[in-house]
């Protein structure tokens, strides 16, 4: 009976340890399904700051921040995590396309995006310039998210309104050294036709003068030789009375 017992203990005593190892892989197993913690300390520095002016805060504009809802208004929390790791942890999670991009507004080089993390039902909200993230805001709060959004459109139409005037005015300025290059090229073309006419009426003159001067001579010439033409004629009929003198005179 004592031997019984004692065997029973020692089979109670390995029950207990191997349940205590399942436990233990259970837990292993447990964590090991659970989404890695985002990185920290010198690895997510980097990643930050190898976007350019995440930290800067946003310029001033003044009337859109009189125009956008206290709601908009960016927590302590959310300003932190914006400034410290969200670009970072966003644009791993687009490489990955983890990511649904539920809404996106363009004005100029700058936009916003609402997208959405479907496993965590968490939102992004992500202010950019030239397709790189300036500002990112995580929230699982659907309304906070989309006001948020609503805040970083209007605040890109802001942002890109000088810039989409430049876009305009060299546009225009364009179109203006255009007209001038046709109006140039226009000008130059009347002006060549001009001087080509004008110097066929110099050579057109020319000509009408030298032809009236000719015509004067040869007017000259021609009354020079009716004179000669008649005393000719005169000298003719001179010497035919001559010849016919002491002749009968033909009667009919």
């Amino acid at each position: 009976m004592i031997h019984i017992s004692h065997l029973r203990g020692t089979a109670l005593a390995a029950l207990v340890m191997i349940g205590g190892i399942q436990g233990v892989h259970a837990q292993t197993n447990s964590n090991s399904n659970l989404p890695m913690p985002p990185a920290s300390g010198n690895a997510a520095e980097a990643a930050v700051a190898s976007q350019p002016g995440i930290n800067d805060p946003l310029p001033s504009t003044t009337p859109v921040a009189a125009a956008a809802p206290a709601s908009t208004a960016l927590t302590a929390d959310e300003a932190k995590q914006s400034a410290t790791g969200n670009v970072a942890e966003l644009q791993q999670m687009i490489h990955g396309n983890e990511l649904a991009e539920l809404r996106t507004t363009y004005n100029g080089s700058y936009g916003a995006s609402l997208l959405f993390y479907g496993k965590e039902t968490t939102y992004y909200v992500a202010l950019f310039q030239q397709k790189t993230f300036w500002r990112v805001i995580k929230t699982q709060d659907e309304g906070r998210a989309e006001a948020i959004y609503g805040d970083f459109a209007r605040r890109s139409v802001q942002l890109s309104d000088v810039e989409i005037r430049r876009t305009k005015l060299e546009a225009q300025k364009a179109y203006t050294d255009r007209l001038i290059a046709l109006s140039q090229d226009r000008a130059s073309r009347l002006q060549a036709d001009l001087n080509i006419a004008r110097e066929q009426q110099k050579l057109v003159d020319d000509h009408q003068k030298e032809t009236r001067d000719e015509a004067a001579v040869l007017q000259a010439q021609k009354a020079q030789a009716q004179a000669q033409l008649r005393e000719a004629q005169r000298a003719v009929a001179e010497l035919q009375r001559e010849n016919d003198a002491g002749l009968p005179r033909t009667t009919r």
